[in-house]
């Protein structure tokens, strides 16, 4: 019979990786300017934060369905405030945060933080009944644009593009009101989540539909309009990244895909560059598409390869 298992005591030399640590980050923080920290304390926002603010939130804007599962609904709105005012200020620790961090070499920046963060929240907060509105769109348009689902309420409980588009209408409104670090969090924590990534940036109109869903990708300065519908593993990606002076990539620029209202772009497309997708077209499975196309075009891989030049390559 074996006896216990006898574990002798172990030395893991912690004062020279403790050394080895504070040296990495000596030297990482000083190129950047970080060697100054005048309180000693966090200078950045908290992903864990971040996520119990959102799940919060997403209780609020659908109380009967995310909420408490012992909420009744004469206490809804008891419930929504409540919710809603400790969310709000949890978000607003967070927002002073990202401001610090801004501003930590700008005095004048720093000086009216406590103000301005305020009012981004405020803001913000002024803005859930909007994203409530948007999201019930997208909501139905989930329901009718998939014959496997049997209800709205399915569909918002179990569908990722759903909880996504949640992010996202959440994440764009803080992206919108300045504080892009806070927003990003936020669309990284969907997906994470999810498998759908879709950048705070990007402008996304009515009546929207991830379906399935896995692999999308939607860049910063994409503009999508009202009633489309994408698969999985879609990509709306830029197709450059020219250098600045120093060697960065270039910031800000426009560089995703318009999309009018009304298109379909099925399974595995990849869609890069600044072009233009006319109204009402469809972009079949695996295309990848590099230019603009008219209003109502049907674009397959062999409308593709038909219309590439004759190379002069063929047997």
């Amino acid at each position: 019979m074996n006896g216990p298992i006898h574990i002798p005591t172990a030395h893991w030399n912690l004062d020279s990786i403790v050394s080895g640590l504070r040296g990495a980050r000596v030297a990482w923080r000083g190129p950047r300017g970080r060697l100054r920290d005048d309180a000693g304390l966090r200078e950045f926002p908290s992903q864990e934060s971040l996520r119990q603010i959102i799940k919060n939130l997403c209780g609020a804007l659908f109380p009967m369905r995310l909420g408490p599962i012992d909420l009744r609904e004469e206490v809804e709105d008891f419930y929504v405030g409540h919710t809603i005012g400790a969310a709000l200020d949890a978000l607003l620790h967070q927002v002073c945060l990202e401001l610090q961090y801004v501003g930590r070499d700008d005095p004048a920046l720093r000086a009216d933080t406590q103000l301005r963060a305020i009012e981004i929240v405020r803001q913000f907060g002024a803005e859930l009944p909007a994203v409530r509105a948007a999201l019930d769109l997208d909501v139905t348009a989930a329901y009718q644009g998939d014959p496997a689902a049997h209800s709205v309420d399915e569909v918002l409980l179990c569908y990722p593009g759903v909880a996504a588009m949640i992010h996202h209408r959440l994440a764009n409104v803080l992206y919108r009101l300045g504080v892009p670090m806070l927003a990003r969090i936020v669309a990284e924590i969907a997906h994470a989540d999810t498998g759908i990534d879709i950048h705070p940036g990007a402008t996304i109109g009515r009546s929207f539909f991830i379906d399935h869903g896995t692999g999308v990708v939607i860049g910063e300065t994409a503009i999508i309009g009202d009633r489309v519908r994408l698969y999985q593993m879609v990509t709306l990606g830029a197709k450059r990244f020219p250098p600045g002076e120093n060697g960065e990539l270039k910031k800000g620029l426009a560089r995703h895909p318009l999309i009018e209202d009304d298109v379909v772009i099925y399974a595995g497309a990849t869609i890069l560059g600044r072009v233009t997708i006319g109204k009402g077209s469809t972009i079949g499975g695996n295309v990848w598409l590099t230019r603009s196309v008219p209003p109502g075009s049907n674009v397959t891989q062999a409308s593709l390869v038909s219309d590439m030049p004759d190379c002069g390559l063929g047997g």
